[in-house]
Parts: C-alpha cells; structure tokens; sequence
C-alpha cells in the first residue's frame, strides 16, 4: 500500500496560512477564505486552519490541495467541524466523496477559481486538464461536501 499524497506545507506558507486564520477571526476574507475548525482526533482539542470553502451547482465544498493533512484525518474522524469568519460561525456536517466524476468536476471548478494559489499541488493537473487527468488527480485530493447544521452570528 503506498503512502496517501501529501504535501507540507513550506515555512513561508506557515506564516501566510497563520495570518490568513488570524484575518478570517477579525473578519476579513480573502477572496472567500474563512477558518475551519475540527477537533483533533487524538488530541481533543480544536485544531484551526484557514481553508477555501467552495461552492459547486449550489452545494458547498471544502478541498485539500495538500493531499491528505492532518485537518482531514481529524475530519473523517470528527465527521463536522465549524467554519468562522469574524464573530459568524457555521458548524457543519461533513460527507467525503468518494473517487468519481462529480468529484473530477468540483476539482476542475476548484482549480478555475483557486488554481493561480494551489495548481503547484496538484502535479501537472489544472482546470484545463482532462476529465481522465481529474480523475487520476481524484485520490491525492479529498473532497467534503458541508452541510452548515448550526449558525451562529
């Protein structure tokens, strides 16, 4: 069995990543970023990280360029998690999808609206790419559909 994709993130990305969850928590977004917060699954305690929620024919989904992080581990354990942005939180549901076509199509309008920041992680693979590219790019990516369950303001 080999080992599932991951990319680690460089120094520099730490420090933009750091900022970026500190701006979603005042409020401000860029370019529709917010904080997702999941618990550990083997610590228990909140783990943050600013991410790209992204909307795809009306359903909302959260994608990890980097392959499989340690935030979807603590996802597929957790089931849910919250996203914030200022004083708004979501707390949601969420559902990974599996390898298939729907998921090649939300990589591929993933990649067409955040490729200039994440296209380095995906190998080759961009929104131009075919359908048989997306696929192949389908298990190094994990795809989550969200449902917000509780929201707070």
């Amino acid at each position: 069995m080999s080992t599932p994709y991951y990319r680690q993130a460089t120094p520099f990305a730490v420090r933009l990543n750091s900022l970026v969850g500190r701006l979603a928590r005042l409020g401000i977004s860029l370019l529709g970023s917010a904080e997702l917060t999941v618990v550990g699954r083997r610590s228990g305690t909140p783990q943050r990280i600013p991410v790209n929620p992204h909307t795809h024919e009306g359903a909302e989904y959260l994608v990890s360029a980097r392959g499989h992080s340690q935030w979807v581990r603590n996802m597929r354990a957790a089931g849910g998690g919250t996203l914030r942005l200022g004083r708004r939180t979501r707390a949601f549901h969420a559902e990974e999808l599996p390898d298939n076509a729907l998921k090649a199509e939300i990589l591929r309008t993933y990649l067409a609206r955040w490729g200039w920041e994440v296209n380095d992680y995906f190998q080759g693979v961009t929104a131009r790419s075919t359908e048989a590219d997306l696929l192949s790019a389908c298990p190094d990516h994990p795809v989550f559909r969200i449902t917000t369950t509780h929201q707070k303001k």
